[in-house]
Formats: structure tokens, C-alpha cells, sequence
């Protein structure tokens, strides 16, 4: 059980990496220190979006606009949290102390 766990925690960390890069990455293209016509930073973004826009678009679907700010990602980061704060505490806790 504790390997499903690390696995758990691995994943959303690495999903929370790809949030943080997707939102530097438009930082940096916002300010032309790098171009998306780069066919690094292009595959790089890319990524990105594929994985981060399908949870983000229903956020930015109800929040109000803020002239150019984005707060879409710090929503989707404290829910990510929530969730995995949820699943150690009231999925994996229970199973592990029970001895599975």
C-alpha cells in the first residue's frame, strides 16, 4: 500500500512541476525572453498546455477577469493539494494503519 502511495504522491508531484514550467514558460514568452517558434520551447509548451489546460479551462470558466492576470494555476494548485491531502488522510491513512 505505502508503494500506491509514493506512486500517488510522485504523480501529482510531477503534475504540479508541469503546472509551475507551463506557467514560467508563459511568463517567458509573455516578456519575449524566449519564442515559442523555438522548436524546444514549442514541444515544451505544447506539453504543457495538454496537460494543465483540461483542468484549468473550467477554473477560468468562473473566475472574473482580472485584466491580464491569470489565477487560474494557484486554484489549480490548492486543489490538487486539497486532493491529495484528502486521499493520504482519509484513503491511504486508514489502509495503512489497518496493516494492508
Amino acid at each position: 500500500m505505502l508503494a500506491i502511495q509514493y506512486l500517488f504522491n510522485a504523480l501529482v508531484d510531477l503534475y504540479l512541476f508541469v503546472i509551475f514550467v507551463t506557467v514560467i514558460l508563459s511568463w517567458l514568452v509573455g516578456f519575449n525572453v524566449v519564442n515559442r517558434h523555438n522548436q524546444f520551447v514549442g514541444m515544451i509548451d505544447r506539453f504543457g498546455r495538454a496537460l494543465t489546460e483540461p483542468a484549468l479551462r473550467p477554473i477560468r470558466g468562473f473566475l472574473p477577469n482580472l485584466g491580464g492576470i491569470d489565477i487560474s494555476p494557484i486554484l489549480l494548485i490548492v486543489g490538487v493539494q486539497a486532493v491529495r491531502i484528502f486521499v493520504n488522510s482519509y484513503l491511504f491513512a486508514p489502509l495503512i494503519r489497518g496493516g494492508l
